[in-house]
C-alpha cells in the first residue's frame, strides 16, 4: 500500500507539472478539442488502473518481494552487490519495454492493440496514459516475466515503474524546452521532442524513438530520428486512417483493435 499510495502520489505531481507547463509553455498548436481529448484519455487511464487491480493477484513489486523471500531469480542467485543489481534490473526492465514497444509496431495483431495509442490527432500530458486495457495487461504480463526471470530487486521495479510513469507523462508532454537543453536531456531521458516524432502521420517516423526512459536503445539499434521533416510545429500527428474526432471517443477507441 505504502509503495502504490507513492506510485500515485507521483504520478500526479508529474502530471499537475507538466499540465501546468503546457499552458505556460506550449510547443505546438492544438487542433482537436481538448475537454473531449483529456475525456477520453484519462477515462482510459480510470479503466487501466481498475483492470490492473482485478485482473492480476499480484503486481511487479510485489513478485520482486516473494522472489527474495525464496531466492528465485537470476539476481537472487548471484553474488554481485546490491547496488549492481538495482542497476542492471532497470537497464533490463527499461530494455523489455523497448523491445516490447518495437514488436508492438511490427507485429500486425500487437498494432492492432497499440494503434489506438497513436490515433489522437494532438500530443499532451494525456496521452501518454492513452492505451488499450488489453495492451495495458500485456505489458504487465511481459513486467511480470522479466522480474521472475531476473530476480529483480523490489528497490530497482519501484523506481522503474515510477520513473517510467513520470517519464512517459513527460516526453508527451506539449512543452517547449530550449533546443540547447533538448540536446543534452535527450543524452539521458526520451524528451518531448524527440518521442514526439514517434507520433508523426508519417510511418518511417512513427517506426522510430522507441524509446519511454532512456534513449540509449534506439540510437544503439538504429531507430533513433533526431527530427521531423515537417518540423515540430508543422508536423501532423497522429495516423492518416484516423482523423475524425467523432470516431475517437472512448467507445470507438475501445472497439478499434476489432474493427
Amino acid at each position: 500500500m505504502h509503495e502504490n499510495a507513492i506510485r500515485i502520489s507521483i504520478f500526479l505531481i508529474v502530471f499537475f507539472i507538466v499540465a501546468v507547463w503546457e499552458l505556460i509553455a506550449p510547443r505546438r498548436a492544438l487542433i482537436a478539442n481538448k475537454t473531449r481529448r483529456w475525456f477520453t484519455n484519462i477515462s482510459m487511464t480510470t479503466i487501466n488502473r481498475g483492470l490492473m487491480v482485478i485482473t492480476f493477484p499480484v503486481l511487479p513489486v510485489g513478485l520482486a518481494v516473494i522472489l527474495k523471500e525464496h531466492g528465485w531469480g537470476l539476481f537472487n542467485i548471484l553474488d554481485i552487490p546490491y547496488s549492481l543489481k538495482v542497476i542492471l534490473s532497470f537497464i533490463i526492465l527499461d530494455f523489455s519495454v523497448y523491445i516490447q514497444h518495437v514488436l508492438m509496431h511490427y507485429l500486425p495483431l500487437f498494432w492492432r492493440l497499440h494503434r489506438m495509442h497513436h490515433t489522437d490527432l494532438d500530443l499532451d500530458v494525456t496521452t501518454g496514459n492513452r492505451f488499450h486495457p488489453i495492451e495495458i495487461a500485456l505489458s504487465m504480463c511481459l513486467k511480470l516475466s522479466v522480474v521472475a526471470l531476473t530476480g529483480a530487486p523490489a528497490l530497482s521495479v519501484i523506481l522503474f515503474e515510477i520513473i517510467l510513469n513520470g517519464a512517459t507523462q513527460f516526453n508527451h508532454g506539449n512543452i517547449f524546452i530550449p533546443e540547447k537543453v533538448d540536446s543534452y536531456l535527450r543524452l539521458v531521458l526520451v524528451t518531448p521532442d524527440m518521442h514526439r516524432v514517434h507520433h508523426s502521420i508519417i510511418p518511417k517516423e512513427t517506426n522510430s524513438n522507441f524509446g519511454f526512459a532512456l534513449p540509449w536503445w534506439d540510437r544503439l539499434l538504429g531507430t533513433y530520428r533526431a527530427l521531423p521533416e515537417g518540423g515540430h510545429t508543422a508536423m501532423a500527428i497522429g495516423l492518416k486512417e484516423y482523423r475524425d474526432p467523432d470516431k475517437l471517443m472512448l467507445w470507438h477507441l475501445l472497439m478499434n483493435p476489432f474493427r
